[in-house]
């Protein structure tokens, strides 16, 4: 891959570099001393009766692995804390698998879910680039669980199944198994297993080569149980809403390229995929007030224009990714305008971190998400154009 020329932009080096240390100070004030991360509210308290969700805390684990080379002080500190949770408290001892959530009470959600256990093999991936002891029994578990209970005879995941494994939900979805392609692409870059990559690439094969190009670039979400689209659904609006989600087709194209680059005899169709997912998501999604919609019709309109942070997190590294393996100026542009967007409207200059949601004047607003509970996408918009800068650093 080039390397885009950032010289002209205020969004590179030190500036990256010091965002990324805000949102590590301001996030670690979520380690919980009875165990996992707390939710933070807007100034970065910790919220009363905080859940411990299996996603959240596998995000502050790889958040703060990739972030090592930065040297923050707290590193050591939650990647092991989150590891140590993550075996101790969502691992289900009896029945395999690690459940959804958790309180100071114990458990609130039992069930398996693969978008859960995705990022339990990104946390593990993450972990062990850092050489962490826990790492490889925490993907051993994660693994044994994807491969056993979750993949199914086509070579995709399942969402939901109980605490035992049995009364799997009828849902297919797409989201567990793009989460999926990027841990497995972690694996991969941590141990270098060729089945991971391979499982990799047939999922994104079956989501974009097959499905996202026969919509001609629009990436279905949901599913029937023989992976037919279900175009009728409509569920939960955080993790399974309605149409399409134009920030799922962003991230899907910085995933094609990431795997394009992993991959020793890439097929030819993944990155002029990742560029024609890309171009169409932002074409229909982009508002005139500035941020990307959350949710589009199928015929491209805008059905919920819903501000969130993190479809423009993921915009920023796939404009990068992509500005990196095509040397576009249109990608460059992209990633200047997305973060001008960040760094005026979503960025907490006062108290830190990230605001999760704004409404059309630029008002940081909450409908879905409470407080700031996460620090994944805005870390890697920060860390993905410092790449070349702190992956030698990693040992």
């Amino acid at each position: 891959m080039t390397q885009p020329d950032l010289s002209q932009s205020r969004y590179r080096g030190a500036w990256l570099a010091t965002e990324a240390q805000r949102l590590l100070d301001f996030h670690a004030g979520s380690l919980a001393p009875e165990g996992g991360f707390a939710v933070l509210d807007r100034q970065g308290r910790p919220l009363p009766a905080s859940p411990r969700a299996l996603h959240e805390t596998c995000r502050m684990v790889h958040s703060y692995a990739i972030a090592a080379p930065l040297g923050h002080l707290m590193t050591s500190q939650v990647v092991d804390h989150g590891l140590t949770y993550l075996l101790e408290s969502h691992f289900d001892a009896q029945n395999g698998g690690f459940i959804w959530s958790l309180d100071a009470n114990g458990p609130l959600d039992t069930q398996k879910q693969a978008y859960g256990h995705a990022f339990v093999l990104l946390a593990a991936s993450s972990a062990g680039r850092l050489g962490h002891p826990k790492a490889a029994v925490l993907r051993d578990h994660a693994l044994a669980a994807l491969e056993d209970h979750f993949r199914d005879d086509t070579g995709l995941v399942a969402d939901t199944f109980a605490a035992d494994w049995s009364a799997a939900l009828p849902y297919r979805g797409m989201n567990a198994n793009m989460h999926l392609t990027e841990a497995l692409l972690a694996a991969y870059a941590t141990w270098g297993q060729q089945a991971v990559l391979d499982w990799a690439l047939h999922i994104a094969t079956f989501f974009i080569d097959r499905q996202a190009r026969a919509a001609n670039w629009v990436v279905p979400e949901h599913f029937h149980t023989d992976w037919t689209v279900d175009r009728s659904f409509d569920g939960d609006a955080m993790f399974r809403p309605s149409g399409t989600t134009p920030g799922h087709a962003i991230e899907w194209a910085r995933l094609l390229v990431e795997l394009h680059s992993a991959h020793p005899t890439p097929p030819e169709w993944l990155i002029p995929a990742a560029q024609a997912l890309f171009e169409r998501a932002m074409r229909e999604a982009w508002l005139a007030t500035g941020g990307l919609a959350y949710t589009l019709d199928w015929d491209g309109s805008v059905s919920r224009d819903w501000r969130f942070w993190w479809p423009c997190a993921e915009a920023i590294g796939a404009a990068y990714r992509l500005g990196q393996v095509t040397g576009k100026a249109q990608f460059f542009e992209a990633y200047e305008r997305v973060w001008a967007f960040a760094d005026t409207t979503l960025i907490d200059h006062e108290n830190g971190g990230w605001f999760h949601e704004v409404d059309a004047a630029g008002v940081p607003k909450e409908t879905v998400f409470a407080g700031k509970p996460d620090i994944y996408h805005a870390l890697q918009a920060c860390l993905i154009p410092l790449e070349a800068e702190l992956i030698p650093q990693i040992t």
